[in-house]
């Protein structure tokens, strides 16, 4: 095993104003290619700070990315704490200024001497160079711990750790490989899909490792397994998946980073149907989650967001008896808003959404939390009630997944 940590700096991160996503990429790329990250932290721009991490990462790691504090202001004082911690001074690299004048001139910009100081970098670091921004990664070795620091702006970062230090350190390295399988359910609770699996769990040999990862209504199962015969990795974890698989068949909508949208939109495409979405407790979330994929044009007409009784009535067909009768939030007004999106639109399936996604609106009899769905072919016109959490957020994403998981079950019937 090859540990690395990912040591993030900056403020912003540790007062929540930025998220560090540039942990979540630059774990799943060293985990690609057979690196072990044992750790992520977040410091602050402070000199001290910054000296005692590097000393703790170098007596526990291999691999050490930093991101961040490398701007031209003076609260970025990365590049001259790594000069203090190796008792180096600093130098001008021609290479890395001319590049920043090149920036600048191609953006019809006027430097500054900040902007030239960028440049400046201890004198025993191996500039990285960075093709789109003015700050240069630095690679540094120390008692055969690799020290890299990269810029905090995520585009940047990825394209130096792809494009540089991967294959620098893979030279470096000889890491074993790390390989993930990942069995991706819908609509069953985590402690039921490991009741369910139970015995093949147990069954597993102590060198394979199963997580589970629930999220929103699904759960991942990922299987994970090391060593220097990748395709025996692959073979012997697809023959486990295999045999898990008729355990968990129904539940199961997809492997690795396949998407339940993705799985319902497949679905879709396959069997020429076109869908239509009458969305008011998920506010056209449902809708979103398939328009940002490329290709929903294939099979998606519209929605229609009724968020009112009076567009469920005028737009959708709904019956005014209806909503006096049982309420917006109900079985039949779910019902007959499927029916009306079908109507309106003349979709061969249309699904709909009515809750009290919260905070406010609940009722004894109607708490926040409480959905229905529903979902209407030619054939069939049926509805689901769910009572989920207080949360408005996890509400909409939670009815989502209940609506795909939906989808996905009626076309499977199909």
């Amino acid at each position: 095993m090859i540990p690395a940590y990912i040591v993030a700096i900056g403020d912003e991160l540790l007062y929540g104003q930025t998220l560090n996503t540039n942990a979540y990429s630059l774990s799943k790329m060293l985990t690609d290619v057979g690196f072990k990250v044992i750790k992520h932290i977040s410091i602050a721009d402070e000199r001290q700070a910054i000296l005692d991490t590097f000393e703790e990462m170098s007596k526990v790691a291999k691999i050490v990315l930093i991101t961040g504090g490398l701007g031209p202001t003076k609260d970025d004082i990365t590049k001259k704490t790594f000069a203090e911690y190796f008792n180096v001074g600093m130098r001008r690299d021609e290479v890395v200024l001319k590049h920043i004048e090149n920036l600048f001139s191609s953006r019809g910009r006027m430097m500054t001497d900040l902007n030239k100081s960028q440049a400046d970098v201890p004198t025993n670091c191996t500039v990285i160079h960075n093709m789109y921004g003015t700050a240069p990664g630095m690679w540094f070795e120390k008692n055969g711990c690799i020290f890299v620091s990269m810029p905090g702006v995520p585009y940047e970062t990825e394209n130096i750790m792809s494009n540089e230090v991967i294959p620098r350190l893979l030279d470096f390295f000889k890491p074993p490989f790390i390989v993930h399988k990942k069995v991706q359910t819908i609509g069953v609770p985590e402690s039921i899909l490991a009741q369910t699996i139970e015995d093949w769990e147990n069954d597993l040999p102590s060198h394979v490792r199963l997580a589970y990862l629930p999220h929103l209504g699904k759960v991942t199962l990922r299987l994970t397994s090391e060593g220097d015969d990748k395709e025996k990795i692959d073979e012997e974890l697809n023959n486990q998946v295999k045999k898990v698989i008729p355990l968990i068949e129904k539940y199961v909508y997809g492997f690795d980073d396949e998407t339940i949208e993705g799985k319902v939109a497949d679905l879709l495409k396959e069997k020429n149907l076109t869908l239509g979405i009458a969305e008011s407790c998920t506010g056209g979330y449902v809708a979103r989650t398939f328009t940002q994929h490329e290709g929903a044009s294939a099979f998606f007409e519209g929605g229609i967001i009724a968020y009112s009784n009076d567009v469920k009535i005028k737009i959708l067909g709904v019956k005014l008896d209806t909503i006096i009768k049982y309420g917006s939030v109900s079985e039949q007004t779910a019902l007959e808003m499927a029916e009306g999106i079908r109507r309106t639109l003349g979709t061969k399936i249309g699904i709909a959404t009515t809750g009290v996604a919260g905070t406010g609106g609940g009722t004894p009899e109607k708490p926040v939390g409480t959905v229905w769905i529903a979902y209407s072919d030619e054939n069939e016109t049926v509805a689901k009630t769910y009572q989920l959490t207080k949360n408005r957020n996890l509400n909409i994403q939670l009815s989502t997944n209940a609506v795909l998981n939906l989808l996905r079950k009626k076309l499977i019937e199909k």
